[in-house]
């Protein structure tokens, strides 16, 4: 079993767009809301800061301002964020019997401290960051190094993640793919139309999405 982190596996919304509005307030803009900007999260540091001062791909204010945010949020990480999926219950309940890993996005050295304050940070098998490879999801690159990291072929993984390019990673890898439709996801999208193998509406559904992998074969 492999996660996406924000939004799939940990709720680092509250802290992201308490540092993006740190961010805003410096520059003496108003504040996000956090209903619109909580489903932001999920496309970084850029994606919020495009949102929060209504930038273009291409601005030249958009990389100063994120080394602020990043400062901001490494002092930041984990005030608020909590964990969507209770691991100590899932782990060890009937539906699982296996290694479970990590593959985001986000940088090892936010990755990092983000595990370790919320105590998890010995608990996966494999943690697979954005800066851990030069390619980045969708590209399938990094769950290949994950499977490859827990020593099983990618098809006996499975990959859950609230974007569609973690559902696009995950089938260029050959694995099944999980949608966590309660992650953080824009108004405008449909999950449903991503093409993963199930969806979730909640972190609690995830059991009865892997029964009904295994009882379709995959």
């Amino acid at each position: 079993m492999l996660f996406d982190l924000d939004g799939t596996l940990v709720d680092t919304a509250p802290d992201l767009v308490a540092v993006l509005n740190t961010v805003l307030r410096e520059a003496g803009r108003p504040p996000m809301s956090y209903a619109i900007a909580r489903n932001e999260v999920s496309n970084g540091a850029i994606g919020l800061l495009k949102l929060g001062f209504g930038l273009g791909p291409d601005a030249p204010e958009l990389e100063p301002l994120r080394s602020r945010l990043l400062d901001v949020y490494m002092d930041n990480v984990c005030i608020h964020s909590r964990l969507f999926i209770d691991l100590q219950t899932f782990l060890g309940s009937a539906d699982f019997d296996g290694r479970w890993g990590i593959v985001t996005n986000k940088p090892q050295a936010l990755t990092e401290p983000l595990l370790e304050q919320l105590g998890i940070a010995e608990l996966p098998a494999c943690v697979i960051s954005g800066d851990s490879l030069p390619q980045r999801k969708p590209d399938p690159a990094q769950l290949l190094l994950a499977a490859q990291q827990l020593g099983l072929a990618p098809d006996q993984c499975v990959y859950v993640g609230d974007a569609r390019r973690d559902i696009e990673a995950g089938q260029a890898a050959g694995m099944p793919t999980v949608a966590a439709a309660y992650g953080y996801i824009r108004a405008q999208e449909d999950p449903r139309l991503w093409g993963a193998d199930t969806l979730i509406r909640h972190p609690q559904g995830l059991g009865e999405a892997l029964s009904q992998l295994r009882e379709r074969g995959l």
